[in-house]
């Protein structure tokens, strides 16, 4: 009897088995079918910004590799935290992205309260698209040639410099405090909204310093408009060879860099997070990409998404214990 229900058992299982093959052979026939249909980059910023600049540079690179259109989707709202809410709430099936800056996933978090996402259990982090320079200008109505002059001003006169930045909790505002920190220097952040008008009112020194991405600021750099007094990276930028670094200006230790990348929705299949990251490798070494990053300053990026997450852990970590001191909050 017990050999007779044994069968029956055995019977049953065989169209079960079946099934569970049947499903593996789609799901393996679907992850390399991808992408069959756009991708839809979703940018946390508006256009214009930083960051939109950065995802047209890669899209483009990317779309040729992976021979379908990569759509650059601009979400600007909630301290950059509605556009990762919309990423992280996508279908994990590798055909809704995010371009994540340094801001979104190290930095906002430290500072507002109920963010809609968690950044390490919510996200899949596919590569590192660029590692960033930030840059300290001075308005050329100032007499600063040096952060040594800088700092001495502000020791002497305290509360009577200026510090600008894009934005209350921009990187270019907690960089400022980490360089307050590190010197001792007595300096009055003034939050804009947007880089553009923060550099106009630089240029015309209604404020004195700024501390922006290269990306933003390169340009009037070059042209005189802004003095360039040092880059907050562990090295200097190829843009600017003859900009030392903060470190290299008498704060030993200070590093700032920034960096931006694209993760996806926390479930991505494995196989579809290999082709992405294999994807965005190329991409990202395209003779195009690498001129046009060359010429903004910064670095590009790759690797592999354990050293995007790794990353991203890491700066979560430096950055949060610098705004839980400065007591930045954004509501």
């Amino acid at each position: 009897m017990a050999r007779h229900n044994e069968g029956e058992k055995t019977t049953m299982r065989r169209p079960l088995i079946i099934t569970a093959l049947f499903a593996c052979l789609f799901a393996t026939n679907a992850h390399a079918q991808y992408p069959d249909r756009p991708i839809h980059l979703i940018v946390p910023q508006a256009a214009g910004s930083a960051t939109d600049t950065l995802a047209r540079i890669f899209a483009a690179p990317l779309t040729e590799v992976l021979g379908q259109q990569v759509i650059v989707d601009d979400r600007p709202g909630g301290a950059l935290t509605l556009g990762m809410d919309l990423t992280a709430k996508s279908p994990p099936d590798g055909y809704t992205l995010g371009m994540a800056p340094i801001g979104a996933l190290a930095l906002t978090p430290h500072m507002v309260d109920h963010v809609p996402y968690d950044v390490i259990h919510d996200f899949q982090p596919v590569v590192i698209v660029t590692r960033g320079q930030i840059l300290l200008a001075a308005s050329p109505t100032t007499p600063f040639q040096t952060v040594k002059d800088i700092v001495a001003y502000a020791k002497a006169n305290p509360g009577k410099l200026l510090n600008a930045s894009s934005s209350n909790g921009s990187p270019g505002h907690v960089d400022g405090e980490l360089f307050k920190f590190m010197t001792g220097a007595d300096i009055v952040h003034v939050p804009y909204k947007g880089g553009a008008s923060a550099i106009s009112d630089l240029i015309a020194g209604r404020v004195q310093l700024m501390f922006e991405s290269l990306n933003s600021i390169a340009p009037f750099a070059k042209s005189g408009q802004v003095r360039a007094i040092a880059v907050t990276g562990d090295h200097r930028s190829p843009a600017f060879p003859d900009v030392p670094t903060i470190a290299e200006s008498g704060v030993p230790g200070y590093s700032a860099p920034s960096w931006t990348g694209v993760v996806a929705p926390a479930g991505l299949p494995k196989p579809i997070l290999d082709q992405l990251n294999a994807a965005s490798n190329k991409a990202l070494q395209s003779d195009m990409f690498k001129a046009r990053i060359e010429q903004i300053g910064d670095d590009v990026g790759g690797g592999t998404p354990d050293e995007f997450a790794a990353l991203i852990a890491a700066e979560s970590k430096k950055w949060g214990d610098v705004i839980e001191r400065a007591g930045i909050k954004i509501e």
